[in-house]
């Protein structure tokens, strides 16, 4: 496949989404990726089909017991210049694609680990939402509406991957890189501890100008946050002031369709909520 990286193999030896998101991202930019499944397959084919095809549409996909397939996996791995895991500690360490041998044997390969949580904590059980509850990221009894942890660890490892490749390409020198989903939940509470989003802050929905607004038939969101914003959704409503009430007397009298075309026209930063 052509793209900015022709000419690098990935082996990638993950399940379920954090990984493969990696592997599929490095793909389509080029790298030519096989995927190390176990025989059973990857979860994500089961229960998210479509996606799972999407994401392994320009991968090799191969399915093995890694334990008992080792001389084919590091067959592979020594043609790759690229390892992306996503296992248990001493899961990588059975099937021997832990850091320490791959690097003895094959000292040019970089090694980006996703696991759960980071350094001494790696082995322990958990998974997006269990990341999530602990970075104080859920509003209980709702479920978050995507896997916000995982998808975040994967732009992190595919910054990792680039990094990686990149010190390889200036020392010579292949790296090792942890990528903990549990510290991407964490960082993504940024805004929140900062009080952006926290109650009464200014993405908190407490200015008016930032929030969420009932339509006739439907919802819409609004982020008018710089004032030329402001001074251009108070116009084109025909409002006195930015002021909730008077918002959201103004945007229930049309419909979301009404809305969004308005904000077309006057170029407002305004979406309907799908």
């Amino acid at each position: 496949m052509s793209g900015p990286l022709g000419g690098l193999n990935v082996l990638a030896a993950v399940t379920n989404i954090p990984g493969p998101l990696v592997a599929a991202h490095l793909a389509r930019r080029g790298a030519a990726v096989t995927k190390i499944e176990p025989e059973r397959g990857d979860p994500l084919e089961a229960s998210a089909p479509a996606w799972y095809a999407e994401l392994t549409a320009d991968l090799t996909v191969m399915r093995l017991d890694l334990r008992c397939a080792q001389a084919t996996v590091l067959a592979l791995a020594a043609r790759a210049d690229l390892l992306i895991t996503s296992m248990r500690p001493r899961a990588l360490q059975a099937c021997g694609l832990d850091w320490s041998r791959t690097h003895a044997a094959f000292p040019r390969l970089s090694h980006v680990e996703i696991v759960g949580e980071g350094g001494d904590r790696a082995g322990g059980a958990g998974h997006d939402l269990t990341y999530q509850a602990v970075a104080g990221l859920l509003t209980p009894p709702a479920m978050p509406r995507t896997v916000f942890a995982d998808m975040f660890a994967a732009e992190r490892a595919i910054a990792a991957a680039l990094e990686a490749l990149y010190v390889r390409d200036r020392t010579g020198l292949s790296t090792h890189t942890e990528i903990a989903i549990a510290d991407g939940a964490r960082a993504l509470r940024a805004a929140y501890e900062h009080g952006l989003t926290a109650p009464g802050g200014p993405l908190s929905g407490s200015f008016a100008g930032y929030g969420l607004y009932r339509t006739a038939d439907g919802w819409v969101a609004l982020a008018a946050l710089e004032r030329h914003f402001q001074d251009r959704v108070v116009a084109s409503l025909g409002v006195a002031s930015l002021e909730r009430p008077a918002l959201e007397q103004r945007f229930i009298e049309r419909s979301t369709a009404y809305w969004q075309e308005k904000a077309r026209q006057d170029d407002l930063p305004l979406a309907a909520i799908e």
